[in-house]
């Protein structure tokens, strides 16, 4: 919706331009060169007003979006180093601990990573691990565990990443000041477009056409990549889905005789 919006104010506003600049030639008069180059006096600070912020709103959007990307890499490592870590623990806790991360990272994929797109919420079904770590730490705790210390920092570790992937998958670009970037590109079309000197030719329209279309796609582009997690350059879960396959295979291997506490989904059973 967004999008669809998005073009059709840009091409309005190349649509006025050009009908608002096909009337002044039709009544234009014998100082209309003194005219244009007033126009065209008007037309530069607009034309600087719209560059910038353009630029920093793609600046703002790709460092959400990076960041995003950066939150969602590390949350799967932790996961990961939380299972080897993991490793240092005394039993019945090294199961517990490592079957807990088996189940959150599929839980992450099934359950929290379709909920963060669609609400940029956080789901219960991966929590209750998060939950059950806290649980094995209180336990480790009280042995004076060697690992607890490097599990524990593991863990917040992962909860940082975590929490920093749900709120970039919000967008960091305000509505209004979205909205206040396409009134001003499409006024400086619109500009440019009623702006056209009297004698133009065909290089004048491929010049305005080709202007119009890079703000319109520089729109498009800081709209997509504000919603990093659903946009069509998304970022995927590919790094929880190649660890929560990594670890499970882990488990059998180091857990023969032990079943994994979750079905595939991550759902305790």
């Amino acid at each position: 919706m967004l999008t669809t919006i998005t073009i059709v104010v840009m091409a309005a506003a190349l649509v006025v331009g050009l009908f608002a600049s096909h009337l002044r030639r039709r009544r234009a008069s014998e100082g209309a060169e003194d005219e244009e180059a007033s126009i065209s006096d008007l037309i530069s600070p607009l034309e600087t007003l719209a560059v910038l912020l353009v630029a920093f709103v793609i600046v703002v959007a790709a460092e959400s979006y990076g960041t995003a990307g950066s939150a969602a890499g590390a949350e799967a490592h932790r996961v990961d180093q939380l299972y080897e870590v993991a490793d240092y623990a005394p039993e019945p806790e090294r199961v517990g601990m490592q079957g807990a991360a088996v189940c959150y990272a599929r839980a992450i994929m099934a359950y929290e990573w379709p909920a963060m797109v669609d609400r940029g919420e956080k789901a219960a079904e991966a929590s209750v691990w998060s939950s059950e770590f806290r649980r094995h730490f209180k336990v480790l705790a009280h042995k004076n565990a060697s690992a607890f210390e490097l599990l524990v920092e593991a863990d917040d570790e992962r909860s940082v990443a975590r929490q920093t992937r749900l709120s970039e998958a919000m967008p960091a670009i305000p509505k209004v000041v979205y909205w206040f970037m396409v009134v001003s590109l499409a006024a400086t079309v619109g500009a440019f477009a009623f702006g056209l000197p009297r004698r133009r030719g065909a290089s004048h329209f491929v010049l305005l056409f080709v202007l119009a279309g890079l703000f319109t796609g520089s729109l498009l582009l800081i709209e997509d990549i504000d919603k990093p997690f659903s946009g069509q350059i998304r970022i995927t879960n590919e790094a929880m889905t190649e660890t929560a396959a990594d670890i499970g295979d882990d488990f059998v291997t180091d857990h023969p005789d032990h079943r994994l506490p979750c079905d595939p989904t991550g759902i305790r059973v």
